[in-house]
């Protein structure tokens, strides 16, 4: 389980980084924590795993808090997992040193596809930029993000700093 939970991570630190920078490669090694005030799960193969009641979850740069974690199994592999939260809240450092911050109502990884989905005033937040709005894709497959404003006329919001704004 604790590879899925991994996997899970790094898809969803993938939609948050820049084209330059990654997810801390070496979080990806190390022991995942997993707390909650509840725990619920089944031993059989095509079962599911959850986790309630102020989630968190570390894994070395890595720190998600989240009101509840479902992990699905299908045939014994992970094959979704579902953070939600009021928000659910992620931070972690990347490979290049930047910190990332991402918030949002809940984050649905599906690992047969490859696809993660941030609903619910989604907000990714780096020093070189930030994104907001209803809903984020990724296709961690093809690379490919997309998101879209809330329905009945909400904005999508992007702001990209320029690579030397610290210098004069």
């Amino acid at each position: 389980m604790s590879q899925s939970r991994s996997a899970i991570i790094a898809g969803v630190l993938l939609l948050c980084s820049s084209a330059t920078a990654y997810a801390r490669s070496s979080d990806r090694r190390q022991p995942m924590d997993v707390e909650g005030a509840s725990f619920d799960t089944s031993l059989n193969d095509n079962g599911v795993t959850v986790f309630t009641g102020n989630v968190t979850i570390r894994q070395g740069s890595l720190m998600i808090q989240a009101d509840r974690a479902e992990i699905s199994r299908a045939g014994g592999n992970p094959s979704r997992a579902v953070l939600s939260g009021r928000p659910v809240r992620l931070t972690e450092q990347l490979d290049d040193g930047t910190p990332m911050n991402a918030t949002s109502a809940r984050v649905d990884y599906d690992l047969r596809t490859e696809i993660v989905v941030f609903t619910g005033g989604v907000n990714l937040q780096q020093p070189r930029g930030n994104l907001s709005g209803d809903r984020v894709t990724y296709n961690m497959k093809s690379g490919q993000v997309a998101s879209g404003g809330a329905a009945g006329g909400g904005r999508v919001k992007m702001r990209i700093m320029p690579k030397n704004a610290g210098t004069p």
